[in-house]
Parts: C-alpha cells; sequence; structure tokens
C-alpha cells in the first residue's frame, strides 16, 4: 500500500510507513514534465537557458516567460507548474525588496534563496496546503564571486556549479559534467548551454520550443539581463552544425 501512495497521499503533512511525502514527489514530477532548464556557473558570471515548450503555432513567442529578474542582480529560471512560479517570483522579489529597503543593500543571494526555501517548505507542513509544483534556480555575481542555487519543491536548496531541471534532468547534468565549467567563459557557456539544450529536446514529443537565455556576467556590471538575440541565434546556430558534425562522424564509423 505504501509503495504505490494510497491513502498516504491525501495530505501533504502526512508520511507514509517508509518516511514518503508523496504529495511532495508528486509535485517534483510536475517539474520532470516541463521542458529542460540548464544553469551553469562560470568563471565570470552565470549563465541560464530554458527550453520553453510551445505546444502551439499560435502562442505569442514572448508570453510566459520562464525567466525572471528578482532584484537587479538576482535571477531566477524556473521549471514546473508556471503558475506556482509566479508565486515563488512574487515572494523572493519582496523579500530583496524588503531587505533593499530595511538596509540599503542588495541582498545576498544565499540568504534570498534560504528564505525562499524556508517559504517553499512551510508548504510542505500543512494539511490545508499543497507544495509548489515548480522548482528555481537563483543567479547571482556576489563579492566573492558568481553564485548559483536551486530550491525543489520540498524546499531544499543547494548550491551549483552546474544544474539542470525538467524533463531531461539527467541527459543535460551528465553534459555539464562533462564540461570544465570553472574555466569557460559566459559567452561560452551560452554556446554550451544550447548545444545541451538542442541535444536533449525531445523532437517527437515536443516539436516546437524557444530557447530563452539570460545571464548576470561581469560584462553587464552584475546586473541580471536577457542574452542578446544575435548571441542567441549564433549558439543555436552552432549548436546545429556541431550535432551534424557528429551525426555524420558516427554514420561514418558505422
Amino acid at each position: 500500500m505504501s509503495s504505490i501512495g494510497t491513502g498516504y497521499d491525501l495530505y501533504a503533512s502526512q508520511f507514509s510507513p517508509d518516511g514518503r511525502v508523496f504529495q511532495v514527489e508528486y509535485a517534483q514530477k510536475a517539474v520532470e514534465n516541463s521542458g529542460s532548464v540548464v544553469g551553469i556557473k562560470c568563471k565570470d558570471g552565470v549563465v541560464f537557458g530554458v527550453e520553453k515548450l510551445m505546444k502551439s503555432k499560435l502562442y505569442e513567442v514572448t508570453t510566459n516567460r520562464r525567466i525572471f529578474t528578482i532584484d537587479t542582480h538576482v535571477g531566477m529560471a524556473v521549471a514546473g507548474l508556471l503558475a506556482d512560479a509566479r508565486k515563488v517570483v512574487k515572494v523572493a522579489r519582496e523579500e530583496a525588496s524588503n531587505y533593499r529597503s530595511e538596509y540599503g543593500l542588495e541582498i545576498p543571494l544565499k540568504l534570498l534563496a534560504s528564505r525562499v526555501a524556508s517559504y517553499v517548505h512551510a508548504f510542505t507542513l500543512y494539511a490545508y496546503l499543497r507544495p509548489f509544483g515548480c522548482a528555481v534556480m537563483l543567479s547571482s555575481l556576489g563579492q566573492s564571486g558568481p553564485e548559483l542555487y536551486l530550491v525543489d519543491p520540498s524546499g531544499v536548496t543547494w548550491g551549483y556549479h552546474g544544474c539542470a531541471i525538467g524533463k531531461a534532468k539527467q541527459a543535460a547534468r551528465t553534459a555539464i559534467e562533462k564540461l570544465k565549467v570553472a574555466d569557460l567563459t559566459s559567452e561560452e557557456a551560452v554556446k554550451e548551454i544550447a548545444k545541451i539544450i538542442h541535444t536533449v529536446h525531445d523532437e517527437v514529443k515536443d516539436k516546437s520550443f524557444v530557447l530563452e537565455m539570460s545571464w548576470v556576467t561581469e560584462a553587464t556590471n552584475g546586473k541580471h539581463q536577457w542574452v542578446p538575440k544575435d548571441i542567441i541565434e549564433a549558439a543555436e546556430t552552432h549548436a546545429k552544425e556541431t550535432l551534424q558534425e557528429e551525426v555524420s562522424d558516427d554514420d561514418e564509423d558505422l
């Protein structure tokens, strides 16, 4: 009974006999059904790349973005239920604004990630609430250098050198592990992320997608900004050419 959640998945505050909280696991499944999100902490900043799935050709490309600016120095990329993620974005913006009003300083990313994680975790403690069906990445360029954090639906937060969430998170993380992320520049990271997302994209199930990218780097003076469109287009062209070359090499080997 406990292995399938029957009778133990009615409330987020209820544990199964083997110590699982099924509603949190269901929320994590909602994240895994979303388009892939990749974040890389390189030597001069942090770069986000989001595979925004377009299920209809009638959609406006610029709507329902999955990358947000929390404060001038903090960016957030989200995977999972977008409506849930917007609430998390609102809370993060309020925390950043309150800290700036109170102390006259930009909120440190580690503190912001901790406060957001505490808020997300609170929704797993009460029977009249449900966990957020989203996971979020936070990026900043602090005094100690680039920073990248992930907050998952359980309210756990980790610092990362490179991370991926969404449908193809395992394949994307494997690709990131092969990179020497600490030696990459932000522009090189843009190319690598574009290649990763094009590699893991499932053209059969999800034919159309838009690649959204942002960065916070030394070149932007520590401000979170969208990656210029021409740089994204160049990165996508490079990614497609590289993948075609790899396919051709494999065919020759056969």
